[in-house]
């Protein structure tokens, strides 16, 4: 199984590695969901990561709260986007949504587009989408060429493993279309429960390799 652990700046990256982490999903601000990182953030853990053949993956999201971009904001992040993929960051986690809470196509298609050759994930935007849409919005983000969908399976404020039945279906209806990727609240200690229940080929969270909190990233 796939260990993406989320970092919220360059100084847990070296530890999460050593402990296990396959890939780093870089964040700013994550008491707010994560919103994108500084440009020396991205260009020192590329540099550090190459040397240990780990992936990087990126949150290109310019502001917290919700997932309602303007026309503004989508072209800084398609800039962002552009600057990820001049420094060699494997791929980007995205997410916009419109009022209707369905994915904003046109939002999307302009940030695939700013992407060309990453990878990309679809981020917990996915669970503000309504239940019955669910498997619509899977659809169309395996026909855009998205990687994964990173997914609580319910609110954050539900545990996650309460919401294996939702997890289950998403998993099971994507099936080798497009990875589904269970996070948040996935902890060391819970890691292998859930790959049991699940068959999950990829997991995400902070603590997914165990605490990083007291790490001074050596």
């Amino acid at each position: 199984m796939i260990k993406e652990v989320c970092v919220e700046n360059f100084t847990l990256v070296p530890s999460a590695i050593k402990k296990g982490a396959h890939r780093i999903e870089l964040c700013d601000n994550l008491s707010v969901g994560g919103t994108t990182v500084s440009y020396g953030v991205a260009a020192k853990t590329v540099s550090y990561c190459r040397n240990t053949n780990t992936k990087v993956m990126a949150i290109v999201r310019p502001r917290g709260g919700n997932f309602f971009y303007n026309e503004d904001e989508v072209d800084i992040m398609c800039q962002d986007i552009h600057l990820f993929n001049q420094l060699g960051i494997n791929g980007i986690v995205i997410g916009c949504l419109n009022r209707d809470n369905w994915i904003d196509e046109g939002a999307m298609e302009k940030c695939l587009t700013a992407a060309a050759g990453m990878e990309i994930t679809f981020h917990m935007a996915f669970d503000e989408i309504a239940p019955k849409r669910k498997r619509q919005a899977i659809d169309w983000l395996v026909s855009h060429a998205v990687h994964r969908i990173l997914t609580h399976g319910g609110p954050l404020s539900t545990r996650i493993e309460d919401n294996l039945s939702a997890l289950k279906s998403y998993i099971e209806y994507a099936s080798e279309k497009i990875v589904i990727i269970p996070g948040g609240g996935i902890t060391s200690a819970n890691l292998p429960f859930l790959s049991s229940e699940l068959g999950m080929k990829e997991a995400h969270g902070t603590k997914i390799v165990g605490d990083l909190s007291h790490s001074n990233g050596q």
